[in-house]
């Protein structure tokens, strides 16, 4: 028996047919899948300083991007309601474009370090003013970069969340960042992915050759 806010879609019901998986879902449903935050899911998002977010616009073309910030960056202001800040980036503005268009999005946040543990949460998406919504609500961290204010702030309403099994989630150790300079080379941001291929390592013999 499903829970009564837990909506399985024509897929997933049909695949389950076809898969006799349907018993294990309805499990899962009825057990695992919430119409609001639970107390621990509060507590988990208030301690992650990232999260992946999924968009899709009016036509369904689906955009899948990265958000991170001090802990509690993603803000729960009640059992159904989470905010977080949208910075300047190059201007391309894909998710809050998608939600400008279509407001349901995804949610995933991820534990890798310490209970390897991840939370699904799926809702609607509204695009708010730059106002500041921690004048309203103290315990918004703010951002640690000097002079890094939100163009807006991504107002989400929760429909449903629920626990991603920790299975196969790697586990990552916390690390400073180095420096730039202090790793190999690499282009800029800008010229990462669009510089053309690096010359191939030389032979052995071309090498050797070389080197006299």
């Amino acid at each position: 028996m499903t829970s009564p806010h837990a909506m399985p879609s024509p897929g997933e019901r049909a695949l389950q047919t076809h898969l006799a998986t349907q018993e294990r879902a309805d499990s899962f449903y009825s057990r695992q899948v919430h119409p609001a935050l639970t107390p621990p899911m509060k507590d988990f998002i208030a301690r992650q300083s990232m999260v992946f977010l999924s968009t899709a616009g009016a036509l369904g073309h689906c955009d899948a991007s990265f958000r991170a910030g001090p802990p509690g960056f993603v803000a729960v202001l009640d059992d159904y309601t989470l905010t977080y800040p949208e910075y300047r980036g190059n201007g391309v503005l894909a998710s809050a474009g998608n939600i400008a268009e279509n407001p349901h999005v995804g949610l995933l946040f991820m534990d890798f370090t310490h209970h390897h543990i991840g939370l699904h949460v799926n809702g609607t998406a509204a695009l708010l003013a730059p106002d500041d919504p921690r004048a309203d609500h103290a315990h918004i961290p703010v951002d640690p970069a000097p002079g890094r204010k939100p163009e807006l702030w991504i107002r989400i309403t929760v429909q449903e969340a629920y626990v991603h099994c920790s299975k196969h989630i790697p586990h990552l150790e916390p690390a400073v960042r180095p420096g730039r300079g202090s790793s190999t080379e690499r282009p800029k941001d800008s010229d990462y992915f669009t510089l053309t291929a690096p010359q191939q390592p030389q032979d052995s013999a071309t090498s050797a050759s070389a080197s006299y």
